[in-house]
């Protein structure tokens, strides 16, 4: 049997108190390691934090800008709608009819309504006055001279309109 584990071992105070020393020593740098730790911990999780959000405002960005990267085109085409309507209101053509139905659900696909204003309460975000007509309740529309159109909620043509004085 080996006696080496029974054997007792005298150790000088002065030895006890180097590695009291030492110990302590260490469990300082422990101590400071582990506030390190957690400060690089705490910045690592907020710039990740901080890319998540960025990421998530560049694809709302991004996203916005797709919604209203046809605005110009939509814009231009808009005279293109009126001249139909013109047309259809003198001719009724069903070859002409079905042109402009085709590029009216184009348009709505992309986002594009109409403004309804006839009947409505004169309000300046969708309407803009051309002029007035006696008779009726005051502030009311009884004409539309211009259709107005918004895309994707947002007034990219006002319509233009006669109100009730």
């Amino acid at each position: 049997m080996n006696n080496d584990k029974n054997k007792i071992e005298y150790v000088e105070e002065e030895d006890n108190d180097k590695a009291d020393k030492k110990v302590k020593k260490i469990k300082e740098q422990f101590k400071h390691c582990e506030g390190e730790r957690a400060e690089y911990l705490a910045g690592w999780q907020r710039a990740k934090a901080d890319l998540i959000n960025y990421k998530k405002e560049q694809e709302a960005k991004i996203s916005e800008f797709f919604k209203f990267a046809n605005e110009g085109l939509i814009y231009e085409i808009l005279p293109v709608l009126d001249s139909f309507e013109l047309a259809l209101s003198h001719k009724e053509d069903e070859g002409t009819r079905q042109v402009y139905n085709q590029i009216k659900n184009i348009l709505k696909s992309q986002g594009l309504e109409e403004i309804k204003s006839i009947g409505e309460k004169f309000n300046t975000e969708f309407h803009e006055s051309v002029g007035e007509v006696e008779g009726g309740e005051q502030g009311i529309v009884v004409e539309e001279t211009q259709k107005g159109y918004k895309l994707n909620n947002k007034v990219i043509r006002p319509s233009k309109v006669k109100i009730n004085k």
